[in-house]
């Protein structure tokens, strides 16, 4: 076969893929929108994405699993799906195709395996939305509305309804922060729409109406007012760390639960895939979805404890600065967070060790921990030195991170990055709390010690982390299938 006649079918093998990947877009969107079914290709998601990305995940699926997984394949179980009558849910397109090329051999079509495959879909209860809150705007608040307006479908889960902010929303005030939603320096501008009602007070997100409450304090809020109705208040200010002051948001008309974007005192820490489940979202009312850094390393370490076995460690975070620290040299309450962030490594503390014991009590006493500011403005590392209990192997140790990463209950939280090139701004955009570097694996000589390093977003991944808890509080987490 001469080099032209090779290069056409190189061509026409592309172009076939594409329009694959155009109808998939399509029926990935009809799904979302008609039906309330989210489908993602091995946790990653599939709204709004172009017919590249779709190739490149398709890509990283098939070095992933080892498997001949195609656009060709994905569309022949979508098209299954949209022809069968499910309920809300969220299914990994990935996982079911992998496993129809493992048992393609029992079932007459496509359709057959995946009534099979989706049958306990039918016995999934019915779904209440719930009214949310954000409590704060900053970093983590404005990420979280991004994602919660442009994920919401037909709005049968989480339904943001008001922010509140301390200052009083003027025309200009309302207008920067619309702005501040709109374009971000880190995570690009928002696709969606955002303009400033200043006549009501309000946010229009993707032609819904935010209501902007100007407060001094959760006590003199009535959210009945504005037509929400127990409410969840996802506190963000950081104001508000302990049991007593969080339980001032639940004197307020129309609030019901809370759910507090750092680490807590004297409330449940969780770590959404870790340690949710031994807390009932019918008994508790206020929650910590503890630390960015606790949410990198705690399903990392459980895989590891579960597997291995933990002795004793320690973590060394090397983390972006934060909006804490100052941009040139001034005064700070603590020590070496006052010296400029974007020219300085500092070292500082961090409480990602002990913390872990909260979700994992297994591991208490076990961990130091240490942190590292560098200048990178998002973009996370964690370093974790850990001797264990049985021997192992650097191949032993990735093929675990690979089994969890795949299959099991962290599956939302753990990413396995195939690349060797992997740097800290590859990573900005990735739900997963924990991105864990294949490549980077130490073992020592005797294999009783290893080396494992986890990058993670500390802004997306984290915002990721507390929506699925906040789902969780709420109680309008779907059917899924992972």
């Amino acid at each position: 076969m001469n080099n032209n006649v090779l290069y056409e079918k190189e061509l026409s093998f592309q172009a076939d893929r594409r329009r694959a990947g155009v109808e998939f877009i399509k029926i990935v969107s009809d799904l979302w929108y008609d039906k309330s079914i989210e489908l993602v290709l091995f946790r990653n998601q599939l709204i709004d994405r172009n017919v590249s990305d779709i190739i490149n995940l398709h890509e990283y699926a098939v070095e992933f699993v080892n498997k001949p997984i195609n656009i060709f394949d994905s569309v022949e179980i979508a098209r299954a799906i949209q022809s069968l009558d499910l309920p809300p849910s969220r299914v990994d397109i990935g996982k079911l195709t992998y496993e129809y090329h493992l048992e393609d051999d029992k079932y007459n079509d496509a359709t057959a395996f995946v009534l099979d495959k989706l049958k306990d879909a039918k016995a999934s209860r019915n779904i209440e939305p719930k009214d949310v809150v954000l409590y704060g705007f900053g970093r983590i608040g404005r990420l979280l509305a991004r994602e919660m307006m442009s994920k919401i479908g037909k709005g049968n889960q989480l339904r943001l309804r008001a922010i509140v902010t301390r200052d009083k929303n003027n025309t200009d005030l309302l207008e920067k922060r619309a702005s501040l939603l709109r374009y971000d320096s880190i995570h690009g501008d928002f696709e969606g729409s955002v303009s400033a009602d200043p006549e009501n007070n309000a946010l229009i997100i993707n032609g819904t109406t935010v209501h902007m409450i100007s407060a001094g304090s959760p006590e003199e809020i009535d959210y009945t007012k504005y037509g929400i109705n127990n409410a969840l208040i996802i506190d963000n200010t950081g104001a508000f760390t302990t049991e007593e002051a969080l339980k001032r948001h639940l004197t307020s008309n129309g609030a019901e639960k809370v759910l507090l974007t750092a680490p807590g005192k004297g409330v449940p820490n969780i770590v959404y895939g870790v340690n949710q489940n031994e807390y009932n979202p019918d008994e508790v009312d206020i929650f910590s979805a503890a630390s960015c850094t606790t949410n990198a390393i705690t399903p990392v370490l459980k895989a590891v404890e579960d597997t291995l076995g933990v002795v004793k460690g320690h973590l060394e975070t090397i983390h972006a600065y934060t909006n804490d620290q100052n941009l040139v040299d001034n005064m700070h309450k603590k020590y070496r967070r006052g010296r400029a962030a974007g020219l300085n490594m500092v070292i500082t503390e961090t409480g990602a060790g002990s913390a872990v014991a909260k979700a994992l009590p297994s591991l208490a006493g076990k961990l130091t921990s240490n942190a590292i500011r560098v200048p990178v403005p998002n973009g996370s590392l964690v370093v974790l030195n850990l001797e264990i209990e049985k021997n192992t192997t650097v191949a032993e140790v990735n093929d675990i991170m690979k089994h969890y990463a795949l299959e099991g209950q962290l599956v939302e939280q753990i990413k396995y990055s195939l690349s060797n090139e992997l740097v800290s701004s590859d990573i900005v955009g990735t739900a997963q709390p924990a991105i864990f570097d294949s490549h980077a694996t130490i073992v020592s000589a005797d294999g009783k010690n290893i080396v494992l390093y986890i990058w993670y977003d500390n802004e997306y991944g984290y915002s990721h982390q507390v929506i699925r808890l906040a789902k969780y509080i709420a109680q309008v987490r779907r059917y899924t299938y992972y």
